[in-house]
C-alpha cells in the first residue's frame, strides 16, 4: 500500500477504546471501526457472524481473580469468549 492509499484508508476508519470481559479476564484495547455505515459500531463488529475473532491494539489484560496485568501491542480475541463489551473511558 502506498502512502496515499494508507492515508485514504485511515480517513475511512476511526478507533474506539473498548473494555471486554471474558469469564476470566478484563481486556481493554483499541478497536478499529469504519468511520460511517457498515461496521461503524462496536455492536456491528461483535455481531458479525462471518468473523470468529476481533482484533484489538494497545491491549491491557487483567485477570478477574487478581494477578499481574499484561500489556500487548496486538490481540485477536475469539468472539465466543466475550461475556460483555462496553466503551472504555479515555480516548483511543
Amino acid at each position: 500500500m502506498t502512502g496515499m492509499d494508507e492515508e485514504n484508508a485511515n480517513v475511512d476508519q476511526r478507533q474506539e477504546r473498548v473494555r471486554i470481559e471474558t469469564e476470566r479476564h478484563r481486556i481493554e484495547g483499541v478497536l478499529t471501526l469504519a468511520r460511517d455505515g457498515y461496521r461503524s459500531r462496536v455492536s456491528d463488529v461483535l455481531n458479525a457472524s462471518e468473523r470468529e475473532f476481533i482484533t484489538l491494539t494497545d491491549v491491557t489484560v487483567a485477570p478477574l481473580d487478581g494477578g499481574p496485568v499484561e500489556l500487548h501491542p496486538y490481540m485477536s480475541l475469539a468472539r465466543h469468549h466475550i461475556v460483555f463489551a462496553v466503551a472504555a473511558p479515555g480516548q483511543a
